[in-house]
């Protein structure tokens, strides 16, 4: 995949990602308070951004966050919702390259970004950005394929339309954390929960940068599948999606 698709693949898909994509539970919060000393004067770099799924917990707890995010589309969608808080700095940044100071930052976080990142420059960057002592934090919401007939139908249905779904499945970027942390980092595991409507299932499937977009032929089959998925599912008019919130967190020297 060439940089300038990592960085515009999601482009046509902003109002949908903002709508339907999952949020980050609160314990996240928790976890970082009590093993990586996360304080409501921490200063906040999250690298790729998006429109703030992450960057809005940490403002609820008091920080500063700089807001780093490649795409226009995105960028902007995160000054919509988030430019009125206090706290809230947006970057026309990457993670290669995020035009933060030097060790100004006190934690570093990406939620559902590390696999799209170049990680041996991006590591070079953080090191030099981050304060002494200071926090590297990757997550994911990690969407469960196997846990309800529901999950193991919908699964199915991605890999069947799906563009390049096998190709940019998040968990293939896990072998490399270790080498990005330099050993197996500390991490914890979440549960989190969407239950949705038809709606809501639609948009949620077509935030995803690896469904079919608008003029391919595949697309409109695709829907019609996910009615009829839905309808077989659903139970008072809604079905569950369930994640792992997955963590690693460690300092990186």
């Amino acid at each position: 995949m060439s940089a300038k698709d990592s960085l515009t693949r999601f482009s046509d898909r902003v109002d949908d990602y903002v709508k339907y994509r999952p949020g980050y539970p609160s314990q996240v919060i928790d976890v970082l308070r009590a093993r990586c000393g996360l304080t409501p004067g921490s200063v906040i770099a999250d690298i790729g951004s998006g429109p703030g799924n992450l960057a809005r917990l940490f403002l609820d707890n008091g920080n500063e966050v700089f807001a780093v995010e490649p795409n226009a589309e995105m960028r902007e969608a995160g000054k919509q919702l988030l430019g009125n808080r206090g706290g809230y700095r947006s970057v026309d940044g990457r993670a290669e390259g995020t035009r933060l100071e030097n060790a100004s930052v006190d934690f570093i976080t990406a939620g559902q970004a590390f696999h799209w990142f170049d990680w041996p420059r991006a590591k070079t960057e953080f090191r030099r950005i981050l304060r002494p002592a200071g926090w590297v934090v990757l997550l994911w919401n990690e969407r469960l394929t196997d846990s309800s007939p529901f999950l193991r139908d919908y699964e199915a249905l991605l890999v069947q339309y799906g563009t390049d779904y096998k190709d940019v499945r998040h968990e293939r970027s896990y072998e490399n954390i270790s080498d990005f942390f330099g050993g197996k980092p500390d991490g914890a595991v979440l549960q989190n929960q969407q239950v949705v409507d038809f709606d809501g299932l639609r948009g949620r499937l077509l935030s995803s940068s690896y469904v079919p977009g608008i003029g391919n032929p595949k697309r409109e089959p695709m829907l019609a599948d996910l009615k009829n998925l839905f309808a077989t599912h659903q139970r008072n008019g809604r079905v569950t999606i369930d994640y792992e919130v997955r963590m690693y967190f460690g300092q990186i020297g």
